[in-house]
């Protein structure tokens, strides 16, 4: 029997491709599936053959299932009892396309039409949670209307989770507001990284001038200003900036005023292929984020054995990088020169530090090891179900 996996997503897919956010079977690791479709609750139109890399071996279908104001309206304010209507066109999907299982990125009207399908097909679902909702969601809604619609998705986010047949928060903060909530089936599982470019570093030995790299979304909870800044004390060092967001304008113009334009290199988009392969090439990496996580670019240069330079967020520490894997430092210009400074002189513990962060890495969040429990969890839950007709089959008879 053909395995087909119905993956239910926020995302516009054209804006992962433009991006360069195209990760080998990302949406189907392992080929455990042989036919995967993509329902995009947008009206996104984008190019499969960009797409198809995500899901493998697999044959790729993609669908659409809007879901814009006119739905916010009609649900008064996304009500889960008045989301039926709209999650109906997710349940007829479902019925025509037979899949054996329903997976989901993000607990928001996805994760719901995931929950109905479940209700009326009995069909098992996945949802992984990419952020502590309370913690990085609310806590940090900016203005009336962001707070309403953070206020508004809460009792679709715990319905969809505490129903699902298994929840997959990507990094250890996540776990707390689980528990919280009363989701008993999770398993932490951190996020799948490029499986086919991420090198090691060869050698510890420094470029003139130093080579640093940031990588992140460009607002105001990941704001590298001050980085920046640190670039002023720091004559000998050139900043590579990936990444986009609301506030790219100001990060160059912050450049232009600290005086340091002409070290500091800005690139709003990079295909992950090419930043992995590129990471080895760099001498450190220094990023601010003030998130209760553990992000994918800074995963990818533990696992690049890069020396990590990170702020002390304001808030409780992540426990993932409790083992001493980065140079924790105050969010000041200052600290940031201070912590880069050590790294260039100390070249013992620079190199160990980045050695380090490898192994630990490598040991607990190797691409292909994330891969392979995530297809092994998917195999366990299909062959549960298929026990479970088995024995329908058979009371029936």
């Amino acid at each position: 029997m053909t395995r087909r996996l119905l993956v239910i997503i926020s995302d516009r897919l054209s804006t992962l491709v433009h991006k360069g956010e195209v990760t080998q079977r990302y949406y189907n690791p392992g080929n455990v599936f042989e036919e995967v479709h993509i329902l995009e609750i947008n009206d996104d139109r984008p190019e499969a053959a960009a797409v198809q890399p995500m899901v493998g071996d697999a044959t790729l279908v993609i669908h659409n299932l809007p879901a814009g104001l006119r739905t916010l309206v009609r649900s008064l304010g996304w009500r889960p009892r008045l989301l039926r209507r709209w999650a109906e066109g997710a349940v007829q999907l479902a019925r025509s396309v037979r899949p054996s299982l329903v997976r989901c990125y993000g607990a928001h009207l996805n994760a719901y039409a995931a929950y109905r399908i479940r209700r009326v097909l009995g069909t098992p679902y996945v949802v992984s949670l990419h952020i502590n909702p309370d913690e990085d969601v609310r806590g940090r809604a900016r203005g009336l209307k962001e707070l309403i619609l953070t206020r508004a998705i809460e009792s679709v986010e715990r319905i969809a989770l505490r129903s699902a047949d298994l929840v997959l928060p990507v990094y250890e903060p996540i776990v707390p507001y689980l528990q919280k909530v009363g989701v008993s089936r999770f398993e932490v599982v951190h996020n799948a990284l490029n499986p086919m470019c991420l090198g090691r570093k060869a050698s510890y030995r420094l470029h003139d001038p130093v080579r640093m790299v940031s990588v992140g979304r460009q607002f105001a909870a990941k704001n590298a200003t001050n980085l920046i800044r640190a670039l002023a004390a720091l004559p000998g060092v050139q900043l590579t900036l990936i990444g986009d967001g609301p506030y790219h304008t100001r990060l160059v113009r912050e450049a232009e005023v600290a005086g340091v334009s002409d070290r500091v290199e800005f690139r709003r988009a990079v295909a992950n292929d090419e930043l992995c392969r590129r990471l080895p090439e760099f001498d450190l990496f220094a990023v601010h984020s003030e998130y209760w996580e553990i992000s994918k670019a800074v995963l990818e240069a533990l696992l690049t054995g890069l020396p990590v330079v990170l702020n002390r967020r304001k808030g409780e520490p992540v426990p993932e990088l409790r083992n001493d894997l980065v140079l924790l430092v105050d969010d000041t210009p200052a600290a940031y020169a201070a912590a880069v400074r050590r790294l260039i002189q100390d070249h013992p513990y620079r190199e160990n530090l980045g050695r380090r962060a490898f192994e630990y890495a490598r040991a607990h969040w190797a691409p292909e090891h994330m891969e392979a429990r995530v297809a092994k969890l998917y195999r366990g839950l299909l062959d549960t179900a298929d026990r479970l007709r088995s024995e329908d089959v058979r009371e029936d008879s």
